[in-house]
């Protein structure tokens, strides 16, 4: 049973930086694309960085590339966001989610079958 665990939310001031970290276990075997979405008040739930283990690839939103780097600890089986130049638009629900097999251009969330608990990430002066 995939089971997928999120940490590190909180809240920080617009420029400011939050780690998060999805503790993951059950994936016994084959390739999977595991990631980070998102969803504020209002808003659909979206994709923001995903890692394929097949080709060690990483994708990002354009809404955070440059500021959000997604990281695979092979010894903690953590999967981690570094956020980096936070915005006030950036304020979410941050979900760890998982999928078997490879990423889909766009990260469409509805295709992401494990989902964590979800951690608030708050950006405010």
């Amino acid at each position: 049973q995939v089971q997928l665990v999120e940490s590190g939310g909180g809240s920080v001031q617009p420029g400011g930086s939050l780690r998060l970290s999805c503790a993951v276990s059950g994936f016994t075997s084959g390739y999977y694309s595991i990631g980070w979405f998102r969803q504020a008040p209002g808003k659909e739930r979206e994709g923001v960085s995903c890692f394929e283990s097949a080709t060690g690839s990483k994708y990002y939103a354009d809404s955070v590339k440059g500021r959000f780097t997604i990281s695979r600890d092979t010894a903690k089986n953590t999967v981690d966001l570094e956020m980096n130049a936070l915005q006030t638009e950036d304020t979410a629900v941050y979900y760890c989610a998982a999928r078997p097999g490879f990423t889909v251009a766009g990260m469409p969330p509805d295709l992401y079958e494990h989902w964590g608990q979800g951690t608030q990430v708050t950006v405010s002066s």
